[in-house]
């Protein structure tokens, strides 16, 4: 098993959109991820985020070297998707968590 943490930090002005995109397209986005076995959408509650929001999406993987293909492909399109509707006001953390 291997898990993907997506991390999407959105600033303050764009939260409501962000709100509604993570609702729909994003849910549906990873719905139709292939190499995905799991998934979960989560809003990120923490005292050490004064302005904006964090939302986080785990993937789990069957093997890191399906994560990494994700990484080298469907990523760069997540990523190039998100930049073009919300620019700057998005930024995007992937982080690799390994199981000991």
């Amino acid at each position: 098993m291997s898990i993907l943490s997506i991390t999407f930090h959105t600033t303050e002005n764009r939260i409501p959109e962000w709100d509604l995109y993570m609702e729909n397209e994003l849910h549906q986005m990873a719905e139709n991820l292939m190499d995905v076995d799991r998934y979960i959408i989560s809003d990120v509650e923490t005292g050490m985020l004064n302005e904006g929001k964090n939302t986080n999406l785990f993937l789990v993987f069957a093997s890191s070297d399906l994560r990494q293909q994700f990484m080298e492909s469907e990523m760069l399109n997540i990523e190039e998707r998100i930049a073009g509707k919300f620019g700057q006001d998005v930024m995007i953390f992937p982080t690799f968590l390994n199981p000991k």
